[in-house]
């Protein structure tokens, strides 16, 4: 097994692996309830016409598939879900669309059609990816831009974290101090001390003792009650193998846009996060990271995958960095995360307890947050073709509140810079390439 995933190598162990994978995944459980209630419709209050318990089995499949290929296949510590983001564009946006060509709301033919449509931009991301132009897209981002991604990412999920714990609040579309005298803040302060002393004092698995510490803390408040914790999952199949490929052909000039947004979605949100994740791990060195075709293959498989199983988007999750923060280094981590999904479908009622309760792990997004924001030290703030695309990055992915859009703010300006201050012959080709596609994308397809 060490060997297999390199973990000596790593300069990790066993044990930590373990407890990495068992972190990442505490980080990435509240999916197993988000994900049914967005995809059956039910946050929105809209009918999609899939069935929400079916889709939590599926959840739980899908994302464990997808993190045992991340750790047998690419050997990276990445955990692999259906994305947010994503998830609310298919079923607010790609959705009413099928429905428009289909049938009513509620109708199953629609929603069997937004599925054909994530499913065929899986396929388009997957043979993106087996002709290495990802690969050579993360080979030409400079070292700097690579640290605002991964210092905005960290911002991001900080945000996402007080939020979770209603610390911030948004209020008339602007983010406010909440009431501190609520036990969520509370719940969050305690995971919060307890992992920052305890990482202060270098003790390995300081994020999960936070959340166990948390967890606790909210028991005593009476906002989760004690469950048995085991129960058998729910029939899959009313959600399985539902979309419709043909249809998407059918309508391939309505739906042409769609596709395009979802790949593209898709391309930026894997690519932040990678590059975000791998510059904390260290795993980049020398501006390479090795087998990074392998990381974006096992996403687009994981996308095809997730489409069969009723869901959207699968991709690499950013609470990953949870795992990272604990020491993971290797696929072995992706693997237990994935185990821990299938055990997930057996002990729903104690995941969603902790789970449906989100300022129990909002402390440890904040902790990493907090860590991620150290790639800012690698931008170049002197250089200002180099700092101001990374500022950028930096604050327009928690601003715009989603990755992807943070990262085409930078990408948009980093080659016009450069090319106007001189410097244009730093810049690959690949990159100049992007921001042409990018400016299409920009004026015909993103409103």
């Amino acid at each position: 097994m060490d060997r297999f995933f390199k973990i000596t190598e790593r300069g990790s162990t066993l044990f930590r692996e373990c407890l990495a994978g068992l972190v990442t995944f505490m980080s990435m459980a509240y999916i197993v309830c988000v994900q049914p209630q967005i995809m059956s419709g039910a946050m929105f209050n809209v009918t999609t016409g899939a069935d929400a318990a079916a889709l939590v089995t599926t959840t739980c499949l899908v994302a464990a598939i997808g993190c045992v290929l991340m750790g047998l296949w690419a050997n990276y510590p990445l955990g692999l879900a259906p994305g947010m983001g994503e998830n609310i564009f298919v079923v607010l946006t790609v959705f009413p669309a099928c429905v428009a060509l289909v049938g009513q709301n509620g109708n199953t033919e629609a929603w069997s059609l937004a599925l054909g449509v994530v499913l065929i931009s899986g396929v388009l991301f997957a043979l993106l990816s087996f002709m290495n132009l990802r690969k050579y897209l993360v080979e030409a981002i400079s070292p700097g831009l690579r640290g605002g991604m991964s210092a905005g990412i960290g911002l991001f999920i900080a945000l996402i974290g007080l939020q979770h714990a209603e610390v911030i609040v948004c209020k008339n579309n602007l983010y406010v101090l909440g009431s501190l005298a609520e036990p969520a803040p509370f719940v969050f302060l305690v995971g919060l001390i307890v992992t920052a002393s305890l990482h202060t004092l270098n003790i390995r698995g300081s994020i999960l003792y936070g959340i166990i510490a948390s967890a606790i803390t909210a028991l005593c408040f009476g906002k989760i009650v004690p469950v048995y914790p085991l129960g058998l999952p729910a029939d899959p199949s009313p959600v399985v193998a539902q979309m419709n490929i043909l249809g998407v052909f059918y309508y391939l000039h309505e739906l042409l846009p769609f596709l395009l947004i979802l790949v593209f979605m898709e391309l930026f949100d894997t690519l932040g996060t990678v590059i975000g994740i791998g510059t904390r791990a260290g795993l980049i060195k020398d501006n390479q990271f090795p087998d990074i075709e392998k990381v974006f293959a096992v996403d687009a498989t994981a996308t095809v995958i997730g489409a069969v199983g009723g869901h959207s988007t699968v991709t690499a999750y950013v609470e990953s960095v949870t795992g990272v923060e604990t020491g993971g280094r290797t696929g072995l981590t992706a693997l237990v995360t994935g185990v821990c999904f299938l055990l997930a479908m057996f002990c729903s009622p104690c995941i969603l307890m902790i789970a449906n309760y989100r300022p129990i792990t909002s402390s440890a997004l904040v902790i990493v947050g907090a860590l991620m924001l150290q790639s800012a030290t690698k931008i170049d703030w002197n250089d200002f073709s180099e700092s101001i695309p990374a500022f950028l990055l930096m604050i327009g992915i928690p601003l715009s509140y989603n990755i992807a859009d943070g990262l085409i703010l930078g990408f948009l300006v980093y080659p016009i810079i450069k090319i106007f201050s001189g410097k244009g012959k730093q810049v690959r080709w690949i990159l100049y390439a992007l921001t042409i596609v990018l400016i299409l994308y920009v004026a015909f397809l993103k409103s």
